[in-house]
């Protein structure tokens, strides 16, 4: 993949992530029990148990996806510029991430298209998440990361990361080696660069498996934070998350703390701030909300908004996409912004 052709300007985000399609279906909490799957969690899974999982799915519907490139694409929803770092095979799935990614603005990088005949013999696929979204608009993942995770520290595309105000790191991609070395190299062209780094530490679990590597890279790598209630208390490993807050305000880094219904937590130069959520009538689907409130987080950062209007920007963006089934936005989110006096 190139940039298509798009200026070489600056960019204020280039997120590393998952390429993604999801496929996103109701059902029930029964249901996720006879699946084996754990309610709100995402879990990994190989190609034959993916196979097995959708075989058993409500009639869904494929749609672009990954977490990193939801907060991209809301990123250029916004108005912002915004480039993606990913892998993707040469099939159908493939087509469809790269169409719609770039259908949206954002520029991606330098990523070849992966064959999808590995040289054992055994077939690769692009990476693709079944979505199972219950009643109360909860979200319920298994992911199958096909070519995902094969990205490696050689697909980091230096000119591309050299562009960007923050470089943007999906937590998920530390189960990977190969992606784990692909994220400490964004990290570091991004210092090179005087660029900001941001981390999603992307799941509860994700933070069970990797918590002492997350807090070895807040100490030198990391300047921005994102991740929710849960995330954060199992991150420092305490009993509550006022201790959480406190914990993460002696680390002296910008972080957003995200609570659901209850908004978000920002710590920042003048201690925490609590920010209330934007209301919505109904929570139809909660996948991607973290997701683009780091895009409005993440804009209004790279366009000189004081942390509280960041996240305040964040809920906007979080609010509309829950109101909806997917994760992208399907309203003017720029047009939202303007109207609740958060656009720059």
């Amino acid at each position: 993949m190139t940039d298509s052709g798009q200026a070489e300007g600056p960019l204020h985000v280039v997120a590393v992530g998952s390429a993604l399609v999801d496929v996103l279906a109701r059902t029930s909490d029964d249901q996720l029990d006879r699946l084996g799957l754990v309610k709100g969690a995402m879990a990994l899974v190989d190609r034959s148990q993916s196979a097995t999982i959708y075989g058993q799915m409500a009639p869904g519907t494929e749609v672009s996806g990954g977490s990193a490139a939801n907060t991209v694409a809301g990123v250029a929803a916004l108005g912002g510029a915004a480039g993606f770092i990913c892998k993707v095979a040469d099939d159908e799935f493939g087509d469809l991430f790269v169409h719609d990614l770039s259908a949206t603005g954002v520029v991606l990088g330098r990523t070849p298209r992966a064959a999808t005949q590995r040289p054992d013999g055994a077939e690769a696929a692009t990476g693709h998440c079944l979505v199972f979204i219950t009643p109360d608009g909860e979200r319920t993942m298994a992911t199958h990361l096909g070519v995902a995770s094969t990205l490696g520290p050689d697909d980091v595309d230096p000119a591309l990361v050299g562009r960007a105000q923050v470089v943007y790191l999906e937590g998920y991609l530390w189960d990977l080696e190969p992606a784990k070395a692909a994220l400490r190299r964004a990290v570091e062209l991004a210092h090179a660069a005087d660029g900001l780094v941001a981390l999603t530490v992307s799941d509860p679990f994700c933070v069970e498996r990797h918590r002492r590597e997350f807090l070895d890279l807040l100490e030198s790598d990391v300047d921005v934070l994102f991740a929710n209630e849960q995330e954060a208390v199992s991150l420092f490993g305490t009993s509550s998350f006022d201790k959480a807050v406190t914990a993460v305000e002696e680390t002296g880094l910008l972080a957003a703390l995200t609570r659901g219904a209850a908004g978000s937590v920002v710590v920042g130069p003048h201690g925490p701030q609590p920010v209330p959520a934007v209301p919505v009538e109904q929570v139809v689907d909660s996948t991607g909300a973290g997701d683009l409130f780091a895009a409005g987080f993440l804009y209004g950062l790279t366009h000189g908004m004081d942390p509280e209007a960041c996240a305040a920007l964040g809920g906007v963006c979080a609010a509309e996409v829950i109101s909806h089934v997917g994760a992208r936005p399907e309203a003017d989110l720029r047009r939202l912004a303007e109207q609740a006096g958060l656009a720059r």
